[in-house]
């Protein structure tokens, strides 16, 4: 089971986190059947969205990519409790390495935005974003949170896969400027961040979420590690509402046709059927209104 930590160092002015999702961007994979780019990139965009949630105490938080490339949209969404789930509008995009590597940017695009979305359980909902820089995703989340949050960020996010197209390693860290940070501090880890190997390698190599944080700041104290885990959120109940927001006449619509309604999670491939009967059922709240 992966897990997100956060934590402070002793003698310097930044908060920092880091997380290890392996095996949460592999059922992603197995679920919606990702190409390799593909994988490589919703699987960037899980761990961003699991770092941005970790500091949630309740409500959930949807990083939303759109850059124009190949993949589309590209979506992933966090929650207090450690609940992870993600989605590429076209899973099965093929683009061959450059370099060894898989094409991240190229496969996202950056003529678009990257957004996020908060939904703390409050009556306004926040959203905000910014322009996408390069497609890579840690470098256009480290952009938004320093632009649009106003907090100077540094981000480091990575997939490996295999040549079956496995995930291996799926993981990153987060770390973030506090008001007294000094310019001698924030000079030195920039320093230190270049010379940092990337994710993969660290993970590769068995480097937990902690060991990574310590190669940052030796002193830090972990103050909260939580749980990551695949679970979506869908249900028969969320379907119904959809099709009641769809109005009266498209329920019609579906009676005339003389067919149930399926739908399948974009998310999770859980696939759901709304029989005649029930669809009956449901057009009666709009005669009760």
């Amino acid at each position: 089971m992966g897990y997100v930590i956060r934590g402070l160092p002793k003698s310097k002015n930044f908060r920092a986190f880091a997380v290890e999702c392996r095996d949460v961007v592999e059922t992603i994979r197995n679920l919606q059947k990702l190409s390799p780019v593909a994988t490589a990139a919703l699987g960037r965009a899980i761990a961003g969205v699991a770092l941005l949630s970790a500091d949630l105490k309740c409500g959930k938080v949807l990083l939303q990519i759109n850059g124009g490339g190949p993949i589309g949209e590209v979506l992933a969404e966090g929650d207090a409790e450690g609940n992870l789930r993600g989605t590429v509008q076209h899973p099965d995009v093929w683009i061959e390495p450059v370099s060894g590597k898989l094409p991240v940017g190229l496969a996202v695009g950056k003529n678009g935005f990257i957004s996020v979305v908060k939904d703390l359980g409050l009556k306004e909902v926040y959203q905000s974003s910014t322009e996408l820089v390069s497609g890579e995703i840690a470098e256009d989340l480290a952009y938004y949170l320093t632009v649009s949050e106003q907090i100077p960020s540094a981000v480091a996010l990575g997939v490996l896969v295999d040549t079956d197209g496995s995930v291996i390693t799926a993981g990153g860290f987060l770390v973030q400027k506090l008001p007294d940070a000094t310019e001698e501090e924030v000079e030195e880890l920039e320093k230190l961040l270049k010379e940092l190997p990337p994710v993969t390698k660290l993970l590769s190599e068995g480097k937990t979420p902690e060991d990574i944080l310590k190669e940052i700041f030796p002193d830090i104290e972990i103050l909260e590690k939580r749980e990551v885990r695949h679970k979506c959120t869908c249900s028969l109940e969320k379907v119904e509402r959809t099709l009641i927001a769809l109005g009266k006449e498209e329920l019609e619509k579906f009676l005339k046709e003389g067919k149930p309604v399926e739908v399948q999670c974009s998310f999770c491939k859980t696939s759901y059927t709304v029989d005649l009967s029930r669809i009956k059922e449901l057009l009666k709240s709009f005669k009760e209104d």
